[in-house]
């Protein structure tokens, strides 16, 4: 997958974010696979561990289409010059005591598209996609010092706590993660 079409756009080349379904999966798997193994073999802890191949990203993503035919999850991604740049997803599926809140996972930019505006499209998108379900509260774990945490708290997200060594890195380290909220609007008031 690597050899991929260098994201990096002018100004006058805007992100665009797009819900996908699982058609567009399909359509987009190659693209989708790319972001995904860039992310990891550039160190990114998302859940994979080295050897982590091309296959691994089709399977994943593949996966994910099938959740997405389930419902209760959203996949978002971010686009420049027509090519998927980044991806968030938004994991809706919640007891019935807890339909006011939503999971944000995989949030992943294409190394060649960072710092520059994706992460915070595909941040707001989520939360736009999570007031239209009806969601009040966010919820995200992130590498302890990890530049998605500095760019979720950038976009209003708080830290609830961290957890020592939670999640092994693509180097074998044991690595501090932090989880974080964010309140998009207060609780209603219920009598």
């Amino acid at each position: 997958m690597s050899g991929s079409a260098t994201y990096r756009s002018a100004p006058e080349h805007p992100t665009s974010v797009e819900r996908l379904d699982p058609g567009g999966v399909d359509r987009h798997l190659a693209e989708l696979a790319d972001v995904l193994c860039s992310c990891v073999h550039g160190g990114a802890s998302v859940g994979f561990l080295p050897p982590f191949t091309a296959a691994d990203a089709y399977r994943y993503w593949r996966d994910v289409r099938d959740l997405l035919g389930a419902g209760g999850r959203v996949l978002l991604v971010a686009r420049r010059d027509g090519l998927v740049v980044g991806t968030a997803q938004l994991v809706l599926a919640t007891p019935a005591n807890g339909a006011h809140r939503a999971e944000v996972c995989k949030v992943l930019v294409h190394p060649d598209a960072r710092r520059d505006g994706v992460g915070r499209a595909l941040m707001d998108a989520v939360d736009a996609q999570a007031r239209r379900y009806g969601r009040s509260l966010l919820v995200l774990d992130t590498v302890r010092g990890s530049a998605g945490e500095r760019l979720y708290r950038a976009v209003g997200y708080q830290v609830s706590g961290v957890i020592p060594g939670y999640a092994r890195s693509t180097e074998g380290t044991l690595e501090d993660t932090t989880v974080m909220f964010k309140v998009l609007s207060p609780n209603p008031v219920r009598g």
